[in-house]
C-alpha cells in the first residue's frame, strides 16, 4: 500500500459518486489536498537513486546471465541456480521497482489496473523465486561438501527444481493478484489521485484479519524459514571447511578442492547475509504498520517507506557485485563484457601458471604471456625470446584449475 493511502480509504466525508468502471471505484474525497507530494528537488533526488538502482540491477543481472548460459564451462548446477536469481531479479528491476516508486512518490498509480495486478504479483513473486533460489543453492551445497560421495543434482533435476520454485512462488503471490483492485478519489480542489493495493473480503487494508495472516504467512516463508534453513547449511558447511582436519597429509590437489569449495561458501554467506539485511525493514515495515495505522497519515511516512524500499530493492544489484568481487570466472566475464571482448577461457578466469626455479617460484599468468608476446614483437620484451619460448611451453603443459562456482 501506498504510504497514505489509508488516509482516503478511512476518509469520513467521502461520498460515493456512484462511478463504477469495472472493479475502478471513483469517489470523491472531502480533503482539499494531497499532502503526500514532496518538493520537486526531493523528486529528483529519489528519482536518481532509483534510476541508478535499475540500470545497475537490470545491466548486472543481464551480463550474470550471459555469462552462464554463453560458456560451456560456466554451466554448472549452482551456476543455472545463480541464473535463476538473476531473472528473478531482472523481473523485479524491469516490471516492479520502476512502476512502484512511481506510485510511492506521487502518491497515485497512473498505469491502470490490470499492471496494478501484475506488479502486486510480481513483486512477492520474484522475491519469493529469489529467498528459494537461495535455499536450493545452500541445500545443493551442502549436499555436496557434506555428503561428498552422494551422487550431484543433475541437470534435469535443478531444472525440476527450478519449476517448483516458479510454481510455489506463484501460488504464494495469487492472493495479490486476485485481490488488488484501483480506487480513484477527488480531491476538493479538482485534484485526482488513485490508489492500487489489496481488498480483502473481511475488510479493507489495515482492518484486516486475513491481509494480517497473509503478512505473516509471506513473513515465515519468505524469510523466516528460509534464512533459519541457509543459517543451519552454512553453519555445518564452514565448521566441515574451516574445522575440520584431515588425516595425513594433504595432496595440493585436496588442498585446492577445499579451497575451492570455502570460495563458494564465503560467497553465498556474503549473498544469504546482504539479502538478509536488505529485506528485514521491509517485512518488519508491514508487520508493524497495522499495529500502528496512524503512522501511515504522517507525511514523513512517505519518505521512510521510499528508502525502505531502496534498501530491499538494491537486493537484486548487489548479486552481481558480489560475483564480480568473489569469483574470478565471474569477474573476467564482466571485464569482457565491459570491453566488448570474445569468449571466457576454459579452465581460470586468470589461468595461473607456476614456473620452478632453484631459488623461487614465479607466478604467470596468461595475461603475462600476451603481454610478454606483445612485447616481444616490438623489440621491447624483458624476457628474452628464448625465456618466453620456455616459459609458453612449461605453461601449456599445465592445465589451469577452476574455481568457478
Amino acid at each position: 500500500m501506498s504510504p497514505g493511502s489509508e488516509e482516503l480509504l478511512d476518509c469520513g466525508n467521502m461520498t460515493d459518486v456512484n462511478n463504477t468502471y469495472g472493479n475502478t471505484t471513483n469517489s470523491t474525497c472531502g480533503g482539499d489536498f494531497n499532502q503526500f507530494i514532496m518538493p520537486w528537488w526531493r523528486q529528483v533526488v529519489w528519482t536518481l537513486i532509483y534510476i541508478a538502482l535499475v540500470i545497475v540491477a537490470t545491466g548486472g543481472n543481464l551480463i550474470v546471465i550471459w555469462i552462464v548460459l554463453a560458456h560451456k564451462q560456466m554451466r554448472t548446477i549452482t551456476n543455472f541456480f545463480l541464473v535463476n536469481l538473476a531473472v528473478s531479479d531482472c523481473m523485479m528491476s524491469l516490471m516492479n521497482i520502476t512502476f512502484n516508486f512511481v506510485y510511492f512518490l506521487n502518491s497515485h498509480w497512473p498505469f491502470g489496473e490490470a499492471y496494478c495486478k501484475i506488479v502486486q504479483f510480481v513483486s512477492v513473486l520474484s522475491v519469493t523465486a529469489s529467498v528459494f533460489t537461495l535455499v536450493a543453492i545452500s541445500v545443493d551445497r551442502y549436499s555436496a561438501i557434506m555428503h561428498p560421495l552422494k551422487p550431484r543434482m543433475s541437470r534435469s533435476w535443478t531444472l525440476l527444481v527450478t519449476i517448483i520454485i516458479w510454481v510455489m512462488s506463484a501460488v504464494l503471490a495469487a492472493p495479490n493478484y486476485l485481490l488488488s483492485q484501483t480506487y480513484t478519489f477527488v480531491y476538493n480542489d479538482g485534484d485526482i489521485r488513485t490508489l492500487c493495493y489489496l481488498t480483502w473480503p473481511d475488510g479493507e487494508t489495515m482492518e484486516s484479519t486475513l491481509e494480517a495472516v497473509y503478512n505473516g504467512a509471506i513473513f515465515v516463508l519468505t524469510y523466516f524459514l528460509p534464512l533459519t534453513a541457509t543459517t543451519y547449511c552454512y553453519t555445518r558447511m564452514s565448521v566441515e571447511l574451516w574445522g575440520s582436519q584431515s588425516i595425513g597429509e594433504a595432496t595440493p590437489v585436496q588442498i585446492e578442492s577445499v579451497n575451492s569449495k570455502r570460495r563458494v561458501v564465503k560467497m553465498m554467506i556474503v549473498l544469504v547475509a546482504i539479502f538478509a539485511v536488505c529485506w528485514l525493514p521491509y517485512q518488519v515495515y508491514f508487520l508493524v504498520i497495522p499495529l500502528f495505522s496512524e503512522l501511515t497519515h504522517e507525511p514523513i511516512v512517505q519518505e521512510v517507506f521510499l528508502g525502505i524500499y531502496w534498501l530491499a530493492m538494491s537486493n537484486s544489484m548487489y548479486n552481481p557485485i558480489i560475483y564480480y568481487w568473489m569469483n574470478s570466472r565471474f569477474r573476467m566475464g564482466f571485464q569482457r563484457v565491459f570491453r566488448c571482448a570474445g569468449r571466457i577461457p576454459q579452465g581460470n578466469a586468470a589461468p595461473q601458471y607456476r614456473q620452478r626455479s632453484s631459488h623461487q617460484t614465479t607466478r604467470v599468468t596468461m595475461s603475462d604471456l600476451k603481454s610478454c608476446t606483445a612485447t616481444a614483437t616490438n623489440g621491447t620484451a624483458g624476457r628474452t625470446g628464448t625465456e618466453l619460448a620456455l616459459l609458453h611451453n612449461s605453461a601449456s603443459k599445465l592445465n589451469g584449475r577452476s574455481n568457478n562456482v
